[in-house]
């Protein structure tokens, strides 16, 4: 048997209260982790006491910290706060992130700066306060999350697929510089199921009828899950994924292999 152990080691996974970070968080601890989180919701909410009661029921320990990424002093208080609470930090996932679509003449100034920040600036900050403890580590490994969007993307997304896009050169730059201490992987979800998702699908007349076109449009036949994500992660940071760095993961479904859309 297969067996993915990262028994006691330490994770700082950031967005955990819900979605995609929930599910990294989740399988990280079924493989062993202690997770660190962070989200922007106080640590009495429901997203928040979910994260904490799902990797606890592994067997892990958890603690959230409701921090905004976007704030360079918050991150540096989290990965700090990491390390006195457990020593140390093996694996971190730069997940935090939030859609912000606009057409390139309609995006502002303002909009700009909120992605940027959000999306682009929060990951190379969050890498930075981590990689010395990273180094420290017997097996490093920093996996940031990216998108699709990426790789492939369409009209209306800007400035969202600028930043996502600059991930994929932010992850090939830290692993040249950083490596072989630690490795650095990127990892470029398409369509996963989450709140969010529902909530697009929400927007149509029939909301059932949409998803299942959707669907269709992937070769798999389905939406990706957060545990598949999470799963992925754990690969990745775990003994298996030793010769991985400085490559990002497309992780859509097969969609993006479409030469045009064929919902039949």
């Amino acid at each position: 048997m297969l067996t993915i152990n990262l028994e006691n080691q330490i994770a700082l996974v950031t967005g955990v209260s819900s979605g995609i970070g929930a599910g990294v968080a989740k399988m990280l601890a079924k493989a062993g982790c202690h997770v660190a989180g962070c989200g922007t919701r106080s640590p009495s909410s429901e997203g928040a006491q979910q994260f904490v009661n799902t990797v606890k029921t592994t067997g892990s320990q958890a603690h959230y910290f409701q921090v905004d990424v976007t704030k360079e002093e918050e991150l540096k208080m989290l990965v700090t706060a990491t390390v006195k609470l457990f020593g140390g930090i093996d694996v971190v996932v730069s997940n935090a992130g939030q859609n912000v679509f606009k057409g390139a003449l309609e995006c502002s100034q303002e909009d700009w700066a909120f992605n940027h920040n959000l999306n682009l600036k929060s990951h190379w900050c969050l890498s930075r306060f981590a990689s010395p403890y990273l180094k420290n580590s017997q097996n490093g490994a920093l996996i940031i999350m990216t998108s699709n969007h990426a790789f492939t993307s369409m009209p209306g997304c800007f400035p969202y697929n600028v930043t996502k896009t600059a991930l994929v050169g932010l992850v090939r730059s830290l692993a040249i510089e950083w490596g072989p201490d630690i490795r650095v992987v990127g990892l470029a979800p398409g369509f996963i199921q989450t709140a969010g998702g529902e909530a697009w699908f929400e927007r149509f007349v029939n909301p059932a009828d949409e998803k299942n076109r959707t669907m269709r449009l992937h070769p798999v036949g389905k939406l990706g899950t957060v545990e598949e994500v999470g799963a992925f992660c754990a690969f990745l940071a775990s003994d298996f994924g030793r010769f991985i760095t400085g490559t990002t993961y497309l992780m859509d479904g097969g969609r993006s292999a479409l030469m045009q859309d064929d919902s039949k």
